[in-house]
Order: C-alpha cells, then structure tokens, then sequence
C-alpha cells in the first residue's frame, strides 16, 4: 500500500559540541503530517557534520495518527548520509512497533522537498493476524 502528503517540521536544537573538522549536535523533532497519513510525529535526532560540508544524521520518531483511517502509533528510524555530492536517506518503521490499528506494520518512507514544502511518499504493509 501507498501513503502520501505533506507535513511541516520544527527542529530545535538541544545541544552542541564543536571540535577541529567536525560539529555533534542533538535535536528535537515536532511533525504534523496531512494526507493519506494525518497525526504528528515527535522524535530526536544525532546529527554530524565535517567542515567540507559532509554530514550523517540518526533520529528516532513516534508517529502517532491515522493511516488510510487506521489509527495508532509506530516508530520510526531514520538514518541520512550527506555529501557534496550526493544524499542518501533510508527511513523505516521499527519492526513490531505499530499499535491499535497499525498493529504489524512495516515500511519504508520517502522525504521529498518541493519549492521549500516536504512531502512524504510512504509503501507500507500491515500483516494479518494483527
């Protein structure tokens, strides 16, 4: 199955540590999502990022709405590696994080940025038996 829409994001930095060649900083997430997926999403984020301008990011995200008029919640994982050259951002549902009605949920969720809005593109499947 698909999901898309838009959603908005406030990031807050919560810290940061500079040192020679790179920056480590912790960051709070707040989402409201639209679409196919309606709720908000609440998470922290590691970020690095190197003086030639490379960075990787880790986050952890709760979501918690309804999906395709399925309500519950599940978490996700993001990981994004970028360079000056290329980006690569791989986001996925926790395995066996989904509750109520998002129960045995799984997938992966895409992050486009269109004229400055973010969009999401979500393929998931729920199992049976849930």
């Amino acid at each position: 199955m698909r999901a898309s829409g838009a959603f908005e994001v406030q990031i807050a930095p919560q810290a940061q540590d500079q040192a020679e060649g790179s920056t480590l900083g912790r960051m709070s997430l707040d989402k409201q999502f639209h679409g196919d997926l309606v709720g908000t999403g609440k998470g922290e984020m590691l970020t690095a990022g190197t003086d030639t301008g490379s960075a990787v990011y880790v986050a952890i995200e709760r979501v918690t709405g309804t999906l395709h008029g399925r309500a519950g919640t599940f978490v996700l994982l993001h990981n994004g590696t970028m360079t000056r050259d290329s980006q690569q951002l791989t986001i996925t549902v926790v395995p066996d994080s989904g509750t109520g009605q998002l129960a045995g949920l799984s997938g992966n969720l895409t992050i486009n940025i269109v004229d400055g809005n973010h969009l999401y593109d979500f393929e998931y499947s729920l199992a049976s038996g849930y």
